[in-house]
């Protein structure tokens, strides 16, 4: 790990080193449901991020213990990157009282992220609730990955609002159930189709876990369109088990992002170790550094 400075050297660190800078506050956002979307300016961490990394940031002065943070977006030319998180303790309270111009201390980019697949050009990303970001992450580079024709599809389910104002999609969208027609605007504007689920009853989402929306879609495809899927996750625990008992019905390689509670970030402590089967046998592996991306079977085995 290495301290980065505010010039082009920090990006002629070897790849996979860890940075720790300042990061300046840029913006935050409130959504419904005491989400925030929260911008920094941390041009060492974005200069090397990767759809499924993570940032360990200290919300403030007054709690030295660090949270950690999916990144959601990038942009590696001004050097800033965007978290999308919710309150639900003490650490993200404080976060979401950070101003314009505060400082933040930034560790990152952490952890081992997606891995795409060119023979399996067809991605279906799913996201729940704060599992949103890293899709949103994976999608973006997909859209500007020139080198190969991606066909993603991004499905998101909430049980509260959903951080961003959905709108009907004008993306046609076959194997849909009907009116499932919301999506999430950026998605919209990057021409990557999306749909939204949720038990809760909102205009345009299917009514239902965004696992069970996945399998009507799935199951729509024809046999050399399904041979072309791959599946990646993240969220809540039960909804990555079931995108992986999902991937084994459908014959389907899927990659899940885990979420666990942290405290170095960077491997040392191996608090959020988890049990991981190996060709060797079972291993516990380490959430921030061993993964968070981890092979869905790996983590969620047949039973």
């Amino acid at each position: 790990m290495r301290a980065a400075t505010d010039n082009s050297k920090s990006a002629k660190t070897e790849r996979g080193s860890i940075f720790l800078e300042d990061a300046e506050v840029l913006d935050q956002k409130e959504f419904p449901g005491r989400q925030f979307v929260l911008r920094l300016k941390a041009p060492a961490c974005a200069s090397r991020a990767q759809p499924g990394s993570f940032v360990h940031l200290t919300c403030d002065a007054a709690l030295p213990m660090r949270r950690p943070m999916s990144i959601m977006r990038v942009s590696r030319e001004q050097g800033w990157i965007e978290c999308l998180y919710k309150i639900v303790g003490t650490g993200s309270r404080l976060l979401a009282g950070r101003q314009r111009g505060d400082i933040l201390s930034s560790l990152g980019p952490i952890g081992r992220p997606f891995t795409l697949h060119s023979e399996r050009p067809r991605p279906l990303l799913i996201g729940g609730g704060v599992g949103i970001p890293p899709m949103v992450f994976l999608a973006d580079s997909l859209r500007q990955d020139k080198r190969m024709a991606w066909k993603p599809l991004v499905l998101m389910g909430s049980e509260i609002p959903f951080p961003f104002n959905a709108r009907p999609s004008t993306i046609l969208l076959p194997g849909m159930p009907d009116g499932v027609i919301g999506c999430m605007p950026l998605m919209e504007d990057w021409d990557i189709p999306s749909r939204l689920a949720s038990q809760q009853g909102y205009a345009g989402c299917y009514d239902g876990m965004v696992t069970e929306l996945a399998r009507h879609w799935l199951k729509t495809l024809d046999k050399a369109s399904l041979a072309e899927v791959e599946i990646f996750a993240c969220g809540p625990t039960p909804m990555l088990r079931a995108a992986a008992r999902l991937s084994q019905e459908m014959g389907l390689p899927c990659q899940v992002s885990l979420e666990e509670f942290m405290a170095c970030g960077v491997g040392g402590c191996a608090g959020c170790a988890v049990k991981v089967h190996t060709p060797q046998g079972p291993a516990m592996k380490r959430v921030c550094v061993d993964g968070p991306v981890f092979e869905g079977t790996a983590v969620f085995p047949v039973v």
